[in-house]
């Protein structure tokens, strides 16, 4: 995905005076340092460590900082010095086969965690993160961030109308015609999956979040390397392409379609629709925009705007948290959802006939 443009022109209006939990951020690629200036524009947290491998990486994070007035940050290599810090809580944005490890560790010096998506490669992984963050009695939450966006919000508010009355259908598509820039995206060991972990989790994730169903029964699904089956593929490869057709409660049948590197004639192809015996809703991307969502209620022939840019979503989910945070550290049920995605996408590698021991064993 294109990096999203840093503005810091601009300033979110500050919070309430009251607690500022202290954040440390750990990763600060594009989306770690999006998230990170985010919250610094709120002023609902305050930032008193950044970590990264890459001392530029560190330095950049800490002269973007600086041209927001946010000074006196420590900097570090590694989680363990990071947390060195004492920080409220910990934003991690670093690889995806990181990420269950780095909030276990987080979670057991006493940190809360805002963690990028996925939360773990597999069930099991999320289970643990779940489990810990019960256990330490600490906020646990997963930067799903389209949930935040105008479009999924007009969406979510149109279905609890009733408008659409039975449902019966969802189609959801996300294709990414530029792909990770990452090489360990291409790697199962490191990313636990290509498209379908990368892509398809938002797209598992907002049937769960909009319709909302815990458990899915997988009917189809297929997973492609370079136009063939990822069984055929070398060992740690992973798909660029997959489908899925989905059961769910109620008898909603729901297909999934995503990729990366889709000759898709634009840079992504992004939408969902939900059909019921009333109506239908739908939001999709606007020329290609990773960025830009346009939702509308579907009637008969017709449709009618529900939502439209200019919406500047990207840091809402974790300047949720921090606001959350704010409030105590107590764990939020409300992650267990999670768990729910992560086994519907088990269960899809599972029935394309995709291992999903091999990145645990490998990790």
């Amino acid at each position: 995905m294109p990096e999203h443009p840093d503005d810091t022109s601009q300033c979110i209006p500050t919070a309430p005076l009251g607690h500022r939990p202290r954040l440390g951020f750990l990763g600060t690629g594009w989306i770690g340092r999006d998230r990170m200036l985010a919250i610094a524009r709120s002023g609902v947290a305050e930032i008193v460590a950044v970590a990264d491998p890459s001392a530029p990486a560190r330095a950049a994070a800490r002269e973007a900082l600086a041209g927001l007035g946010v000074r006196d940050v420590h900097c570090a290599a590694t989680l363990p010095e990071l947390l060195a810090s004492e920080p409220d809580g910990v934003i991690i944005a670093t690889p995806s086969g990181m990420h269950a490890q780095e909030t276990l560790t987080a979670l057991a010096a006493g940190a809360s965690v805002f963690c990028q998506k996925p939360l773990g490669r597999d069930l099991a992984e999320v289970r643990a993160a779940i489990a810990t963050a019960r256990q330490h009695d600490r906020l646990l939450a997963v930067d799903m961030s389209y949930r935040r966006t105008s479009a999924v919000e007009a969406v979510r508010a149109h279905l609890a109308s009733g408008a659409l009355g039975r449902i019966y259908a969802a189609e959801l598509t996300f294709h990414n015609a530029y792909g990770p820039d990452k090489p360990w995206f291409y790697r199962r060991s490191e990313g636990g999956g290509g498209c379908l972990m990368d892509l398809g989790c938002h797209l598992v994730d907002l049937l769960c979040w909009l319709l909302p169903a815990r458990t899915a029964e997988v009917v189809t699904a297929r997973c492609l390397h370079r136009g063939r089956p990822l069984a055929e593929a070398p060992e740690d490869a992973v798909e660029d392409y997959a489908t899925a057709q989905l059961s769910l409660p109620g008898g909603i049948q729901a297909r999934l379609a995503c990729s990366w590197h889709l000759p898709a004639g634009q840079d992504a192809v992004i939408g969902l629709a939900i059909y019921g015996t009333e109506g239908g809703v739908a939001l999709h991307n606007i020329a290609g925009s990773f960025y830009d969502f346009e939702a509308v209620a579907l009637e008969g022939t017709g449709r009618r705007q529900l939502a439209a840019p200019p919406d500047d979503w990207g840091g809402r989910q974790a300047i949720a948290f921090a606001r959350q945070l704010a409030g105590g550290h107590a764990f939020d049920p409300e992650v267990e959802r999670l768990a729910g995605v992560a086994a519907i996408l088990d269960a899809i590698y599972a029935h394309a006939g995709i291992s999903r021991s091999l990145a645990r064993a490998a990790a």
